[in-house]
Parts: structure tokens; sequence; C-alpha cells
């Protein structure tokens, strides 16, 4: 069992009023919650029968090696125990994300990569089950080599997640110099996919997603009346990330460009509707952040949390009338994983 290393802001450690508001979002507590990898980070949070789950992946560095999935449990998220660790043999799992599936599963999708110290070879997402949390499936593989399905989210029966394949740039760029005679292709751009399944397993397309700028890491979530919005990363161009939104069944889309460059993209729609997402911030060196959100593009950095360095890819969980995120960060010298609690305007 770990007992959490622990700092409250405005000594309000312990906070258990059943409802509060905020003229501003305010931290309640920052805890570290794990440190014990070499190298701790890309987490996700999920509560599940009344239990807290959080996953993320554990190696030797940001990049390259086996990177393994380790999962913790809390009752309470106060302390926490390791009950998992998933590995696949001479295949780096990278960005877990945790789901439940409609027949009271977890399960975890994550990238399957392989390298050559720090020269990436190849990849293709990975999913994985558990019936308890503790006991998890092998790893299986999903779609093709060379997709990457970043998060998916259930919805009416169903996972629906974009997935990207940065090969494709590459390929199609060299389709282009042969039909210009060019000899040194410039890089083409790849569209995203957005990709639904019945269990999680087998994904088929449904639509393709126009959005430019070399995009890649997204998260698809659904408003109360089934309208799907999307946070992108983009990592080309200007690098602002996108938000769109589409009414069913997913396949007309409207974008809108923020203002503001973004890594590890997150949000999550409170019971009253609001948006609020979570990722890196650059402006200033790498930070955790926390942002109001609209669907028609509005992304507005509100919140800072204790982080610098090697940072973001946060789990978000609304509970108890507080917003509870899981993050990484590598503020305090070693890439650790945290657990902060927020309240809300």
């Amino acid at each position: 069992m770990l007992r959490c290393v622990c700092f409250t802001i405005l000594g309000l450690l312990g906070f258990a009023a059943p409802a509060i508001t905020a003229a501003e979002p305010e931290i309640v507590s920052v805890r570290k919650i794990w440190d014990a990898g070499k190298h701790n980070a890309f987490t996700d949070l999920i509560r599940w029968r009344d239990k807290w789950y959080c996953t993320f992946r554990e190696a030797d560095a940001h990049v390259g090696g086996d990177g393994r999935l380790r999962v913790l449990e809390s009752a309470d998220g106060d302390q926490w125990e390791s009950v998992a660790l998933v590995t696949e043999e001479g295949i780096d799992l990278r960005d877990p994300k945790l789901s439940i599936t409609p027949d009271d599963r977890l399960m975890i999708n994550a990238g399957g990569s392989v390298y050559e110290g720090t020269n990436l070879l190849g990849r293709q997402p990975r999913v994985a089950f558990s019936e308890d949390g503790r006991h998890w499936t092998a790893p299986q593989r999903l779609l093709t080599e060379g997709e990457w399905l970043w998060r998916v989210t259930w919805h009416k029966g169903r996972a629906y997640g974009v997935t990207y394949n940065a090969a494709l740039r590459s390929t199609a760029a060299a389709k282009e110099a042969a039909k210009t005679g060019q000899v040194s292709p410039g890089p083409a751009e790849w569209k995203l996919k957005l990709v639904s399944s019945a269990d999680g397993v087998n994904y088929e397309l449904v639509t393709h997603l126009d959005v430019p700028g070399h995009p890649n890491e997204t998260t698809v979530r659904f408003l109360s009346d089934g309208e799907m919005v999307a946070l992108v990363r983009r990592e080309g161009g200007d690098t602002f990330g996108w938000i769109g939104r589409s009414p069913a069944p997913y396949t007309q889309w409207t974008w809108h460009k923020t203002q503001h460059r973004l890594g590890g993209p997150n949000f999550i729609q409170l019971p009253s509707g609001d948006l609020w997402a979570a990722g890196r911030s650059y402006p200033g060196g790498a930070k955790t952040v926390l942002a109001r959100m609209t669907a028609d593009g509005d992304y507005a950095p509100v919140l800072t949390f204790p982080s610098g360095g090697d940072t973001s890819y946060p789990g978000l969980v609304w509970h108890d009338n507080l917003l509870w995120m899981s993050y990484y960060s590598s503020h305090e010298g070693k890439s650790a994983i945290y657990l902060a609690k927020v309240k809300l305007p």
C-alpha cells in the first residue's frame, strides 16, 4: 500500500462540503501518488464500482524502451495501491486511457510502439480488459500497423475515437513527388479518422476529419443532446489546437481554431453543461493547465498546476462536486504522478 505524499493549497485538505462554488477555479489539493518508476508519465483516471483507478506508463525515459502500464487503485483517493502491471515483451505501451464498457468491464486502450533506441520502427494500438481492475487480458492489437487510436469514449453502446497515421504523410508525399518529378518531396498532410466499435476491438470508419497541420492526439466527448465534440492537438502550421462539433451520425463537422497550442488534450462536461479542458501549455515553458472551453472554439487557460518540464496528459473525473485530475510532471526533479482536486465556479 502506498501512502500519498501530499500538500494542500489554502489549508483545504480534507475538504468535504457537499456543494461548493468559486468565482474562479481553485486548487483544493495536489498529491503525489506515485514515483516508483524511473519515468512515470501519460496518465488517465476513472471511478468504477466506487473505487478510483489511475493508469500511466512506466519506462526508463520519455521515449524508447519497453513501456509498461501501471494500474493504481484507491478506495478514498488518499491511499493508493499498485494492483496491476500490463506488459508486452518488445513493445513500448504508451498513453493508456481508461473507459468502462457497456458490460461493466474496465478497458485500457494504448499505443504499442517498437523502438530501436529512440528511433520509432512501428506502432499499432492495443487494448486490454479487466473484470476486477486487477487482472487484465493480454494486450490485443487494434486497427492496422501505423495507426494510433489515442482515446475512446463510449456512447450508446459504442466506443468512438480518433486515430491517425503519420506514416501516410510520407506515402502521400512520395506519390505526389512521383507525379511532379520532385526529388525531395516536402511533408504532406494526413487526415484524422473517426472510428467506432461495438466491442472495443473491431473498429469501423465513421468519417475522415479535415483538420490540417499534422493533427494527432484527440479527445472526443458527447454533450447531453448527443452532439460530439472533439479537441485536437496540431503540430504543424500555427500549432494551435482545434475544436470541432458534429451531430449524429458524426459525419458533418464544424471546426474552430483556438488561440493556444496544447498537448495531451482532455476535457469533460459537468452536470451544469459547462466544458472544462486540461492539458499542456507551452508559453514560458511547459506547464499543466486547466482551461475554460466551449464547443464553438473557446479555449482559455485559467489555472496552472504545480508542474513543469516533462508534464501534462491529465485524466479528468467529476465527483462530489469536485474536479479530480491526474497528471504527471517533472517539476520536482523526477517525473511523477499527481492527483489534484479543484473546485469550479
